[in-house]
């Protein structure tokens, strides 16, 4: 029987472009060896080619796609399992738990985003319509009187005349307006007279060029507080206090610039005092779109996570200090945890958009208020391998520790968020 005959190597990896060295680490080869055996670079000599360069990248993916479904599969059903395998040593089956899991929460808030683009809806944040009619800005105070704030539906005048200028007539009276005075006469008569939309119109343009502007909208003013007397104050109160005056001072001037803003108070041109008054545009920028900020917020959930798992990986290391892991070992099965929220998250959106047309996470929400206690449970009782009734005080202590420090540390992360937003 003859023997066959060894299948001739053929592109980047034939034998006439092997070296006697990795040219990666300088580590030396064989010419038999056809990858590096210290860095598992290929050893070849051959220019890389156009064909060579795809097929490279899409090995790497399908060596990829090989580990994202081991990860994906024992990330989903064997809660726990994945991190004990992982840290018994079986990591070149499974992706690297940290970047895993930013990788599916990036995924996450892209594939919201695009989501809420395309359904024109921001599944986390909705901005309701604040009244049903018109919002009429006072030219002389430089603020807005809503009609809607009243009940009055301008929207609607016509359909309801009566009881529109019965409103109308009240609002004004509450003020001090006088009719007759400012040729608002028509507005007694009204409720006897037929007055048409064109005298309608008219009336309400006279409204709003009126010297007053309804409840709570007094003009804009500030008590300029020198720079001398904030330096006697306590770190909190002058903080307080400055960051007052400072949006006092920017709605009553309207001057965006900090430095003119601060040369025009006489207060100190340092980086501070700038940042504190440019802080002004931040909040304005809230004020018109807060649904902005609250996906800007959001979008950060990752990070904040990220460097939270060291805190709350901490009380891991304190209730199961008697097992043989490590501190890092406790940080890779909080990421797997994370990362399995992120993951059913993802699942969710489909039914989330289909169902509720993106306005809510009401899938997601009944998913990890059923799912998620249980998913945790399991996997503390897989990893950690301890009995039933240990497992159950210590999963009662890690939720109740993980939404106490959670919250705190949500509070000082977002903090610092918002400032530098």
């Amino acid at each position: 029987m003859d023997d066959k005959k060894p299948v001739p190597v053929k592109g980047r990896k034939a034998m006439k472009y092997r070296a006697a060295e990795c040219r990666n680490c300088g580590h030396p080869l064989e010419l038999t060896d056809r990858y590096c055996s210290y860095c598992s670079q290929l050893n070849t000599t051959k220019s890389l080619q156009l064909k060579d360069f795809f097929g490279e990248f899409l090995g790497s993916i399908i060596t990829y796609d090989s580990r994202f479904r081991y990860t994906l599969k024992d990330l989903l059903f064997k809660p726990g399992v994945i991190t004990r395998n992982y840290v018994n040593g079986q990591r070149l089956k499974y992706a690297n738990p940290f970047r895993f899991f930013l990788s599916v929460s990036i995924i996450y808030f892209i594939l919201q985003g695009l989501i809420s683009t395309f359904s024109n809806n921001n599944s986390f944040f909705n901005e309701a319509t604040i009244n049903n009619g018109s919002s009429v800005k006072n030219n002389g105070g430089g603020n807005d009187f809503r009609f809607g704030d009243f009940g009055i539906d301008t929207t609607g005048f016509d359909a309801t005349r009566k009881k529109n200028i019965k409103l109308l007539d009240s609002v004004l009276k509450k003020n001090n307006v006088d009719l007759k005075e400012n040729n608002l006469d028509s507005i007694i008569e009204a409720e006897e007279i037929n007055i048409d939309d064109a005298e309608v119109d008219s009336l309400l343009k006279k409204i709003n060029k009126l010297p007053f502007i309804g409840r709570g909208n007094e003009a804009p003013s500030y008590t300029l507080i020198a720079e001398e007397v904030l330096d006697t104050m306590d770190g909190l109160e002058r903080n307080v206090e400055r960051f007052m005056l400072y949006r006092d001072f920017y709605k009553t001037t309207k001057i965006i610039n900090p430095v003119v803003a601060l040369d025009s108070m006489n207060h100190r041109n340092n980086s501070y005092n700038r940042w504190a008054y440019s802080k002004n545009e931040s909040i304005e920028r809230i004020e018109k779109n807060p649904g902005e900020f609250v996906q800007y917020l959001l979008e950060k959930t990752p990070f904040f996570l990220f460097f939270f798992t060291p805190v709350y990986a901490f009380f891991f290391w304190l209730i199961y200090s008697k097992k043989k892991y490590t501190y890092m070992e406790h940080m890779i099965f909080i990421f797997h945890i994370f990362s399995f929220v992120f993951l059913a998250a993802i699942i969710c959106l489909i039914p989330d958009s289909i169902i509720l047309n993106g306005n809510d996470n009401l899938v997601f929400s009944i998913v990890l208020s059923l799912v998620g206690p249980f998913y945790f449970y399991k996997a503390l009782r897989n990893f950690y391998q301890q009995n039933r009734l240990i497992t159950i005080i210590k999963f009662i202590f890690l939720n109740w520790i993980f939404w106490i420090g959670a919250t705190i540390a949500a509070l000082l992360f977002f903090a610092v968020t918002a400032a530098m937003y």
